[in-house]
């Protein structure tokens, strides 16, 4: 089992939905929290409000950094070294989804969310499993997401790059285990967090997609149970009855899958949300 208690952790994107709900629930379980996100200013104010409410766990370090190239991911890197302080656990949480048919999203928007939700889980991952590996100890947890199995129509960069996470942390899960180091990859379906509000493009920015907030979960019970997945460092982790549920038609009854899209993309087309 991974240990939680006076654990340092490393958590990317800690200012978002699921970032403040991993800083609040790792915090009331004794961890210890370096926190990075863009900006510093709003990350410390969201860190304050938590830290008003829990009087347990502690907060080493809040940093600034631009995780969307290979120099933001080296900065960080070195950012946390210069703390002398070992990660115990990576928590690759920063990620944006942009909404639109694939064709109509701009080249440098598709390439840049490619660069978060992909390029740097694997860039940071390389960077700390070296000492985690020197150390025998560590545990790496990626974000992934339910379009990590299925692919959603209108989140095709989105989907692609949480494809490749979920790949990513299966190979990485067989390369490092002989070291001791824990791998897990999470598939959370749509919570309601700021990335519902992602932006939107061409033809399908004019849908309205308010039904979603309808079936969206609550991140305080995803987060729950994807902390509980890392303590008993499991691969592969469903944190909502949704996702679990959505996984297991996938696998064994596609068609189903197959008519669903099939439905979206009708209503996609016609120019309806709801």
């Amino acid at each position: 089992m991974t240990q939680l208690d006076k654990a340092v952790v490393l958590i990317t994107g800690a200012s978002g939905g699921f970032g403040q709900e991993l800083t609040r629930q790792l915090l009331e379980a004794g961890s210890r929290l370096i926190l990075t996100d863009l900006d510093e200013a709003v990350l410390r104010q969201r860190v304050e409000v938590i830290q008003r409410q829990v009087a347990t766990g502690e907060v080493l370090a809040c940093l600034s950094n631009d995780l969307s190239n290979n120099s933001g991911c080296e900065i960080l890197y070195r950012q946390v070294k210069a703390l002398n302080i070992p990660i115990d656990i990576l928590i690759n949480n920063a990620g944006i989804a942009v909404f639109g048919r694939m064709d109509e999203i701009p080249l440098e928007s598709g390439e840049r969310l490619m660069q978060i939700n992909l390029l740097t889980p694997i860039r940071l991952s390389a960077l700390f499993a070296a000492d985690m590996i020197a150390r025998q100890q560590g545990h790496i947890v990626n974000i992934s997401s339910l379009a990590g199995w299925w692919a959603f129509p209108g989140l095709t960069h989105y989907t692609a790059s949480k494809f490749g996470l979920r790949g990513f942390s299966e190979g990485f899960f067989q390369e490092v285990k002989g070291y001791n180091v824990k791998v897990t990859a999470v598939y959370p379906f749509f919570s309601r967090t700021p990335i519902l509000q992602s932006q939107g493009f061409g033809s399908f920015s004019k849908i309205n997609l308010d039904f979603i907030e309808n079936v969206a979960t609550d991140p305080a019970k995803v987060m729950r149970a994807t902390i509980q997945g890392i303590i008993h460092n499991k691969l592969h982790v469903f944190p909502d009855a949704t996702a679990k549920t959505s996984h297991l038609l996938k696998r064994y009854f596609p068609q189903i899958v197959n008519r669903i899209n099939d439905a979206f993309v009708r209503r996609l087309n016609s120019g309806k949300g709801e």
